[in-house]
């Protein structure tokens, strides 16, 4: 998709359009739910339905400022999603949180039980970040039963069910997902006024 496809402009976008472009944030599925579709620009001829990147950097924004008042160490970035795995696990190295990465073991957020057992994966956390509502579903119910808040990063097939703040996106590509985790973590450490030496492609997993 060239730049000319998507002819808006940014307010002070996090990174130049080109981009978002390139990395394939904009880039959505065939499918759509009723509760994204404040997110979707258009859709493309060949029935790929195109984010609305204005209002992803958006909620980057507004994402890094919300997690910017729990301790970091409370912080919990989930993904079950291969592509999402390194970038997760970057985001949290970088500002100090917690990372949960592959499969999920029912009860971490809710049975505390977990710790009296060799697997020791209790944990309580104050907010969520998921990768993809979908992968993540035990996840979302868990921090629902726990009263935690969930941000998610979602693309255009994905119901927004118990969803505090959505972050519209590709998330199964995987320059999309390193994209979206670096500018969290960027925009994160601006707030606490630390500057960031590292690139997208720091947050980048091997193919």
């Amino acid at each position: 998709m060239s730049e000319n496809e998507l002819d808006i402009e940014l307010n002070e976008p996090l990174v130049p359009v080109e981009e978002y472009l390139a990395a394939g944030v904009h880039i959505g599925t065939q499918q759509k739910s009723n509760e994204m579709m404040n997110f979707i620009y258009r859709v493309r001829g060949d029935g790929l339905y195109i984010i609305d990147i204005r209002k992803t950097d958006e909620r980057i924004k507004q994402a890094a400022k919300f997690l910017s008042g729990f301790d970091a160490p409370k912080i919990l970035a989930v993904t079950s999603r291969q592509y999402g795995q390194y970038p997760a696990r970057k985001f949290s190295e970088v500002v100090g949180a917690m990372a949960a990465t592959g499969r999920f073991i029912p009860g971490m957020l809710t049975n505390p039980a977990l710790n009296e057992t060799s697997l020791n994966k209790y944990i309580e956390p104050d907010v969520v970040i998921v990768t993809d509502p979908i992968g993540d579903a035990q996840v979302i119910r868990e921090a629902v039963q726990s009263g935690i808040p969930t941000i998610a990063l979602c693309d255009t097939n994905n119901s927004l069910r118990n969803i505090d703040l959505v972050i519209p996106t590709n998330n199964k590509g995987r320059k999309a997902l390193s994209m979206v985790y670096y500018l969290l973590a960027k925009e994160m450490l601006r707030i606490r006024g630390i500057t960031m030496s590292l690139t997208p492609e720091d947050f980048e997993t091997d193919i």
